[in-house]
């Protein structure tokens, strides 16, 4: 892996030490580490890939525009966060499992005070999810379900039976992304990684949730339909955000930024 364009990355080798080679798990925790919060502070991370076209998926699922390295540092932002925080669609489309422990980052989270695996908060207001599915009836920790205060009472005593804990995050029937991100860190799960789909991860947008974009740029074309990273109503004002980091490898760009 090759650093184009390191601008606040907190790795402590030098460009020379990492140009040209894998890697370590180790260091790309150390690029990709949380900033330090304080007291009541919490930051959202999404992390999201798209080919140069602009699609954010292939056939409904991201994995087909992915590709190695990418995967690998999906692992990663997923073993620095305390929570990961997806859509109710994604779930469906992706097949989504409990995360797992890994060893490799067990003293990493323990010296964070973490515990061994990030939990899963799956964001839905109809709750149309299959609550027999091992994400909800068997996760090393209890994935939570955040929905509306009306959200249908069948369901919810369905994931509550699973071994989920169900949050209310919104009036009626809808979810507020706003209260979303609080309703997480009031758990102390401050550290949080949103995987989308495209339209939670507009939902935080439209909010002004969003702290940072994690982005994978695949070097791949696929015109038809596709969505986009966020869907959504747009926002009044285009949010910008300033560049952090920029990788590269086998013509994959992983690029960071942050919230101005």
């Amino acid at each position: 892996m090759r650093r184009l364009f390191p601008v606040t990355d907190q790795t402590s080798a030098s460009p020379e030490d990492l140009a040209d080679r894998e890697w370590s798990l180790d260091e790309l925790a150390e690029a990709y580490a949380y900033p330090a919060l304080g007291p009541g502070d919490h930051w959202l991370r999404a992390n999201m890939v798209s080919t140069l076209d602009g699609a954010g998926q292939h056939d409904g699922r991201s994995q087909p525009i992915s590709g190695e390295t990418d995967m690998r540092i999906f692992g990663t932002l997923r073993a620095l966060a305390d929570v990961v925080v997806v859509g109710a669609e994604t779930v469906r489309q992706e097949g989504y499992r409990p995360a797992r422990a890994r060893e490799v980052f067990a003293a990493r989270r323990a010296a964070a005070g973490q515990g061994p695996a990030p939990v899963i908060a799956v964001v839905t207001a109809s709750m149309d999810l299959d609550f027999a599915l091992p994400l909800f009836t068997s996760p090393l920790v209890p994935t939570l379900v955040l929905t509306g205060a009306a959200a249908p009472a069948g369901p919810v005593a369905e994931a509550t039976a699973a071994g989920a804990e169900v949050v209310v995050a919104g009036e009626g029937a809808r979810v507020d992304a706003a209260r979303v991100v609080r309703e997480l860190a009031a758990r102390g799960l401050r550290r949080q990684l949103t995987e989308g789909g495209p339209r939670l991860l507009g939902q935080f947008v439209a909010a002004d949730a969003l702290d940072e974009l994690c982005l994978t740029i695949s070097p791949m074309l696929t015109a038809g339909v596709a969505q986009r990273i966020a869907g959504g109503p747009s926002v009044t004002v285009p949010h910008r955000l300033a560049p952090a980091c920029v990788l590269e490898e086998a013509g994959f760009l992983f690029t960071r930024y942050r919230r101005i």
